[in-house]
C-alpha cells in the first residue's frame, strides 16, 4: 500500500497559499486603484520636498495629511502648473513634448491620454467650451514666438494649431509673455508684454502693455493697443488667475509689474476694464491698487457683486525676490471694483509667491493660507458678512499649498 509523502503534500499547499496570497493581492490592488470622484483637489508641496495631491468633497472641516491623504507625484513628469477641470488634470510636459490628462486614483496620477506637442510652453488657456481648450503660449527656446493649440478634451486630439500674428521683440527686448486671453463672441483679446535680461532678478519688462484684438475663428490681427499706466498685464494662469468676467459681460483683468512677475517695481500693480459692448481698452477705468496698500498684488478671484480678492506682499517684510516666497508676508484684500476702494481680511499671514489658492461658490470663499506648521487652513470667508472661521486643516508634511481647485 502507498503511502502520501508529507513533504510533497505541504510542498503543494505551501505553492498553492502562495498563489491565491499573489491573486488576492492583484485583486485588492486592482480594486483599491479606483478614480476618485471627489469635489475639491488640493495640491501640497511637503517640508520633505514632495509633491502630493488629495481630494475632498469637504472644505469646511477635518484634518488632511498629505502623505496619508493624497498620492505622491513626480515631479519630474507633473507640476503645480496644472488646468483642472470636470475630474481631469492637464498637464504640459515641456521637456518631453507631451501634454497628458490624467485623473487622481486612490493610489496614483492615472494618465488617461497623451498627445504631442513640440516646442511649446503654455502661457495661458481659456475654455472655449465645456470640451474644448484653447492653449496660448511661447516656443521654448527664445520665448518669442507665439503659438496656439486647440484641443478637443474629451477625445482628447488636436483640433488645429498654428502660429499667432502677434509682433516679436524688438531692438533691447528679447522675449515675451503672454498674460491674459479672453474671447467674446468673434473677438479674442490677448494681452502681452515684452522682455529685457538684465542681473537683477533675469529680467525686466516693457514699461508698456499691449492688448492685441484678433477675429475669431480666423486669428487675424485687427488691432494692436498700447497703454502706459502700468506694466506685464496679467500672468501664468495655470499658476494662478488674473483676469475675469463679471455679471454684465465686462472684462477684467489685473497687471503684475511686482519683482515676482515684470519686475518693474516703480509701476503700479492695477486692474483694466473691457466693457462688455467695447473692443478697447476702457480708458476712463483704472483701479491703482498699489496706491492704496502700497504694495503689489498677485492673483485675482472675483466674488460676484463687483467684489474681489487679491493676495498683495508686503514689502517691508521681505529682503528681496531671494526670500519674497519663503517668508511669511503676504495679505488678502477686499476689493470694491466699482468704488475702487480695499479692505484688508483679517487672516494670518501667508507665504508663496503665486498659488491658486480661493475657491468662490455659493456666497463663501475658502481661502488656503500657510501660516506656518501645524497652521495651514483653509479659511471660510462669508462675502457677505465678511466673516471668518477655520475650515479644514493641512497638516503632517504639509509646507505650502500651492493649489485648490473645484473638481466638478
Amino acid at each position: 500500500m502507498k503511502t502520501r509523502n508529507p513533504y510533497l503534500f505541504t510542498y503543494f499547499n505551501l505553492c498553492l497559499l502562495a498563489i491565491l496570497q499573489v491573486l488576492l493581492s492583484a485583486c485588492t490592488e486592482q480594486t483599491e486603484d479606483k478614480e476618485e470622484k471627489k469635489k475639491y483637489s488640493i495640491y501640497i508641496l511637503g517640508f520633505d520636498k514632495q509633491e502630493y495631491l488629495l481630494q475632498t468633497n469637504s472644505l469646511t472641516e477635518g484634518i488632511l495629511t498629505p502623505e496619508k491623504n493624497g498620492v505622491l507625484l513626480n515631479d519630474k513628469i507633473v507640476s503645480r502648473e496644472m488646468i483642472v477641470k470636470s475630474g481631469n488634470y492637464y498637464h504640459l510636459d515641456s521637456k518631453n513634448n507631451k501634454l497628458s490628462r490624467y485623473v487622481k486614483t486612490t493610489t496614483r496620477l492615472k494618465e488617461t491620454g497623451v498627445l504631442n506637442i513640440e516646442d511649446f510652453r503654455i502661457e495661458n488657456f481659456f475654455w472655449l467650451s465645456p470640451d474644448t481648450l484653447l492653449l496660448v503660449g511661447l516656443d521654448r527656446k527664445t520665448s518669442s514666438i507665439p503659438k496656439y493649440h486647440k484641443i478637443n478634451t474629451t477625445r482628447f486630439n488636436i483640433i488645429e494649431s498654428g502660429p499667432l500674428p502677434l509682433p516679436k521683440p524688438q531692438g533691447k527686448f528679447e522675449s515675451t509673455s503672454i498674460g491674459f486671453i479672453h474671447k467674446r463672441e468673434n473677438k479674442l483679446f490677448i494681452g502681452f508684454t515684452f522682455h529685457q535680461f538684465n542681473e537683477s532678478y533675469n529680467y525686466n519688462s516693457s514699461d508698456t502693455i499691449y492688448m492685441a484684438t484678433l477675429n475669431y475663428p480666423e486669428l487675424t490681427l485687427t488691432n494692436i493697443e498700447k497703454d502706459t499706466r502700468s506694466a506685464y498685464p496679467g500672468g501664468i494662469n495655470t499658476v494662478q488667475p488674473y483676469s475675469f468676467t463679471n455679471e454684465n459681460g465686462d472684462f477684467y483683468f489685473m497687471t503684475c509689474p511686482g519683482i515676482a512677475m515684470g519686475n518693474m517695481p516703480n509701476e503700479p500693480t492695477g486692474i483694466f476694464r473691457i466693457k462688455a459692448d467695447e473692443n478697447l481698452l476702457d480708458q476712463n477705468y483704472f483701479f491703482n491698487i498699489s496706491s492704496i496698500i502700497n504694495n503689489h498684488a498677485y492673483g485675482l478671484w472675483y466674488l460676484g457683486n463687483n467684489k474681489a480678492i487679491v493676495r498683495s506682499e508686503r514689502k517691508d517684510l521681505y529682503t528681496n525676490f531671494s526670500d519674497l516666497h519663503s517668508t511669511y508676508n503676504f495679505e488678502f484684500h477686499l476689493l470694491d471694483l466699482k468704488n475702487q476702494s480695499t479692505q484688508k481680511i483679517n487672516l494670518p499671514l501667508d507665504k508663496g509667491t503665486r498659488k491658486e489658492c480661493v475657491i468662490v461658490e455659493k456666497g463663501t470663499a475658502y481661502i488656503a493660507v500657510n501660516a506656518g506648521k501645524e497652521n495651514n487652513y483653509i479659511w471660510i470667508y462669508d462675502i457677505k458678512s465678511g466673516t471668518l472661521k477655520k475650515g479644514v486643516q493641512l497638516s503632517g508634511e504639509t509646507d505650502y499649498i500651492f493649489r485648490i481647485d473645484r473638481n466638478f
